[in-house]
């Protein structure tokens, strides 16, 4: 038998406090820019458009591998000048400018991804370079071995593990092993130093494991197997007969499915715990000593729900998800930044948004979704669904897309009572299957994405949940499980539900604002005239928001189930395109309200007042 169905390792991490949290920082419009944030109009465009988080510049292994190289101005990391102490005094400055507009500024921390050469004939470069010869141990503090190649991921014959997928400079890449103390005492002094920069916070990105077979990686999968399995067990599961003496041939991280084996997974869920207890350790607990109010995120990615080849939470127990961590942020890669309009295909991440929502408990999060046309359709999206928007492409160089980013941000600012801290008003809760793929079975993502499909289509009023963790009762009455197994979903016309008339192109959903008496709807539509089509016939993301060309959703009409207890007092519609609101008509009658919508561009808002049963009269 096992020794605990809980894994030790797990208990522990779990019982070790993390540091002390102010109250959760909740917001709702941010920007994020990898290049051009020294251009002359970016500090007049956080002044226009308000958001409360930027992220901008680089503060872990990119600055200190390429600030210093001919390749500092280039892809990823675009610095503005060349030179650590001068790329480092910029950065203080334009920290303070932003600062200066209300907005909070987070830096990209690479934490592993190392662009360098140990030797050549121009001797080290790159990381190599700044690690042996430009190290400032008055600023960084003692280096922590001599020879910066003991950091490395190590294959089978215990050589670094390289590539050149980027050629970044005409360097090769390297990466630094998490597991190894000795680099996170590097972490800990970059995270000092972009503190000292006037930081307030770090977005954590690379925060990958590849196949390392160094001994810390050994070690730590050994002590892992030890507090999870009993000798008995090793030996009927894994054969593994001698865990102590065991060298294990590989350690795989990220996997394909059809390959996975539950050894595998078990390195796999090992690699995340301790990806995780690395960054808690770094970012919160050493992070948060320094600065108390310190803000922390990780950059991942889930596409369209991929796992166990990818997702960095695949397989991360349920209590440790996300633990200690102000916000999240999760690319969606290619799988959503183009539509299909003639198959149903909307380029949309409403699912992904609902499942970060509801895996998070309603933390903030913003979708990446390499989206430079649709511009108003990623705003809405995120917005609609309780994220913070945008992920990227804030293309603010670009007039046209500059303007509606300031319209939309200006919109969601002066509505800000209906965003801040809302929570789902969820008639339905779909089930992501967790339990499934961590016992390697990915068959139902597929049923998921279908089911999750029907009911967007339905225009169910529905939130998604991680099926491993506990059930519980959310908004204002209890809501009814949608597996994705399920052989039937809530049939049409049943009257526990909300009902709405609205083209397959307009998706809903609701919420439930922080502070007053109400109920919101969101209404984001995605029908436009499409570009014409790329190479192969296949669908053009677009050249930029010229080609988002959005299309006016007509005659969608609500009837919508009254939280219980309650009574309709005003409908307000609301439009960014529109100004002022407008006041709707309504019909009210037991305990329904039914209303129809005007014609709108891409986002409307209903705002929905509400007052208690028995409390007054309630004008319809």
């Amino acid at each position: 038998m096992p020794r605990t169905m809980t894994p030790l390792l797990v208990l522990a991490l779990a019982s070790v406090p993390i540091a002390a949290q102010p109250p959760p920082f909740e917001f709702t419009r941010m920007v994020a820019h990898w290049d051009r944030y020294d251009d002359p109009g970016y500090l007049p465009f956080i002044a226009a458009a308000r958001p409360q988080v930027a992220q901008l510049g680089f503060y872990g292994a990119h600055f200190w591998s390429l600030a210093h190289t001919s390749a500092y101005g280039g892809y990823p990391s675009h610095f503005p000048v060349r030179g650590l102490a001068e790329c480092g005094t910029w950065l203080e400055n334009r920290n303070r400018a932003v600062q200066r507009l209300g907005t909070k500024v987070i830096g990209h921390f690479n934490v592993e991804f190392l662009v360098g050469d140990p030797q050549s004939e121009q001797g080290p470069r790159g990381f190599f370079k700044f690690y042996r010869e430009l190290w400032d141990e008055t600023e960084l503090g003692p280096r922590p071995v001599a020879d910066p190649t003991a950091f490395l991921e190590r294959d089978a014959a215990g050589r670094p593990i390289s590539g050149n997928n980027y050629n970044i400079g005409g360097m090769r890449e390297y990466w630094a092993c998490l597991r190894n103390p000795h680099w996170q005492v590097v972490l800990k002094a970059w995270v000092k130093r972009g503190i000292e920069r006037g930081l307030d916070g770090f977005i954590a990105n690379y925060f990958y494991r590849h196949n390392c077979l160094c001994p810390h990686c050994q070690r730590g999968f050994r002590s892992y197997l030890e507090d999870r399995f009993s000798a008995e067990d090793l030996q009927r599961q894994f054969h593994i007969s001698d865990l102590r003496r065991h060298v294990f041939p590989e350690l795989v991280a990220w996997h394909d499915p059809a390959q996975s084996t539950p050894l595998r997974r078990e390195m796999l869920r090992w690699s995340q715990i301790s990806n995780k207890r690395v960054f808690d350790e770094v970012f919160v607990r050493y992070g948060r000593a320094l600065k108390s109010d310190l803000l922390t995120a990780q950059w991942n990615h889930l596409g369209n729900f991929a796992q166990i080849e990818s997702d960095e939470r695949c397989l991360l127990p349920a209590e440790l998800w996300a633990r200690g961590e102000d916000y999240l942020w999760y690319s969606t890669g290619a799988a959503a930044f183009y539509t299909d309009l003639a198959n149903q295909f909307l380029g949309e991440g409403t699912l992904q948004a609902r499942y970060l929502r509801g895996a998070s408990d309603d933390k903030p999060f913003t979708l990446g979704k390499y989206e430079n046309t649709r511009i108003r359709v990623a705003i809405a999206e995120l917005a609609a669904n309780g994220g913070a928007p945008m992920g990227f492409y804030t293309r603010f160089t670009d007039p046209a897309a500059r303007r509606e980013i300031v319209r939309y941000f200006r919109f969601l600012a002066r509505h800000d009572a209906l965003y801040q801290s809302n929570r789902p008003y969820a008639e339905a809760v779909l089930l992501f299957p967790r339990r499934a793929v961590q016992r390697g079975e990915v068959a139902p993502l597929d049923a998921f994405r279908k089911v999750g499909r029907r009911l967007l289509d339905r225009h169910l009023l529905f939130e998604v949940q991680p099926d491993d963790r506990p059930a519980g009762r959310r908004g204002d009455r209890p809501v009814v499980s949608v597996s994705p197994d399920a052989s039937q979903l809530p049939a049409a016309g049943d009257p526990r539900f909300s009902r709405f008339v609205a083209p397959y192109t307009v998706r809903v959903s609701a919420t439930r604002p922080a502070t007053g008496n109400a109920c919101t709807l969101h209404f984001v539509n995605y029908n436009r005239h499409e570009p014409p089509p790329g190479p192969q016939g296949k669908p053009s993301p677009g050249r930029g928001i010229v080609d988002e060309r959005p299309i006016p959703a007509t005659g969608v009409a609500v009837d919508l189930v009254i939280p219980t207890g309650q009574r309709v007092t005003r409908v307000t519609f609301l439009t960014p395109e529109a100004d002022p609101a407008e006041e709707l008509p309504f019909r009210q009658l037991n305990g329904r309200v039914s209303f129809e919508l005007p014609e709108f561009l891409v986002y409307a808002v209903v705002d929905l007042r509400l007052q208690r049963e028995g409390c007054c009269s309630a004008t319809e």
